[in-house]
């Protein structure tokens, strides 16, 4: 669900919505996306705001178009979608990490026990 308090511009949450869906297998290869419409009145948006969102995942490869008939998931997407979250996961999050254990002294070993014992 879009959330307006977020900060985030509405068509990104709903890209990213979708490939939340498309991640997960809700929204398999070849499969049809939903409409413009059908997301403008489930999260009572502007229609302009979905098709921005959609649109957006067009350009980054993610949906193709067929004409008359809507958006589908392009075969490939997850993997794709993977490569990238992981990608970003280890700027975003590991390298923070990593540098504020080295920052306190925390050897390799001593980190792997605090990962471990926080999983378990």
């Amino acid at each position: 669900m879009v959330n307006t308090d977020d900060g985030r511009p509405l068509f990104r949450q709903i890209a990213e919505e979708i490939e939340n869906s498309i991640v997960d297998g809700a929204l398999a290869e070849d499969t049809q996306a939903p409409s413009t419409n059908e997301l403008a009145v489930f999260h009572r948006i502007n229609p302009a705001t979905a098709a921005k969102g959609l649109n957006q995942l067009v350009v980054d490869g993610v949906l193709y178009k067929k004409r008359g008939m809507g958006m589908f998931v392009v075969p490939g997407a997850r993997e794709q979608l993977i490569k990238r979250r992981r990608k970003a996961f280890g700027e975003q999050f590991l390298r923070p990490l990593l540098a504020e254990a080295e920052k306190l002294g925390i050897t390799d070993g001593e980190l792997i026990d605090m990962i471990e014992k926080g999983t378990r």
